[in-house]
C-alpha cells in the first residue's frame, strides 16, 4: 500500500515531504504476517526553514534487535550511512528522525516510544524537533517530537 508523501503540522507551518524511495522503504517493512519483526531506522533529509524534505530511510541493520513488539536500532550501521550523506551533500543532508514499525493498522506511540524519542531530540545537534514516524499495515503515524513531551502530530496532505 503506498503511503501519502505530503503531511503538515495542524497549523501548516512545518510540510513535510517523503521522497518516494522513503516511501517504498517503509512499505517494504509493513508487518503484514503474524511473525514479522518490527524494522527501523533513521531518517535523513535536507532542512528548508521550518519544512523539512526526507530524502532516505535506512533499513534494519544485523546489529538492530528486532522481535515482533519492540525494535531497537544500534548506531552501528545507521549513523556511518548519516555521517556519509551529510559529508557527500556537503552538510546539507542530515539527521531528522527515526522510523519504525508497530503490527497494527493506525500506529499510535508506546511509552517505550515517547522515551526514547525525548531522548533523541535532546540530542539534535541542530536543536530542531525531532521527526518520528511509525509504519502501521494501513497508515504512518507521523509527529515532530521536541526535547520533553508531545509535539504536533503531522497529518496527510492529499
Amino acid at each position: 500500500m503506498p503511503f501519502i508523501n505530503s503531511w503538515a503540522t495542524p497549523d501548516r507551518r512545518v510540510l513535510l515531504s517523503l521522497a518516494e524511495p522513503v516511501i517504498a522503504t517503509l512499505d517494504s517493512h509493513i508487518q503484514v504476517r503474524p511473525s514479522d519483526c518490527e524494522a527501523g531506522g533513521i531518517l535523513l533529509g535536507t532542512v528548508h526553514g521550518s519544512n523539512i524534505a526526507v530524502v532516505e530511510a535506512t533499513v534494519p541493520t544485523t546489529w538492530d534487535k528486532r522481535l515482533r513488539f519492540f525494535f531497537e536500532r544500534m548506531p552501528s550501521g545507521h549513523s556511518s550511512i548519516a555521517r556519509a550523506r551529510w559529508n557527500a551533500s556537503r552538510s546539507t543532508v542530515r539527521y531528522v528522525g527515526e522510523w519504525h514499525t508497530h503490527p497494527q493498522d493506525y500506529p499510535w506511540p508506546s511509552t517505550l516510544d515517547r522515551i526514547e524519542w525525548n531522548k533523541l531530540s535532546r540530542t539534535r545537534a541542530d536543536g530542531r524537533p525531532m521527526l518520528a514516524v511509525i509504519v502501521g499495515r494501513k497508515g504512518l503515524y507521523v509527529e515532530l517530537v521536541p526535547h520533553a513531551g508531545t509535539g504536533p502530530v503531522m497529518t496527510p496532505m492529499e
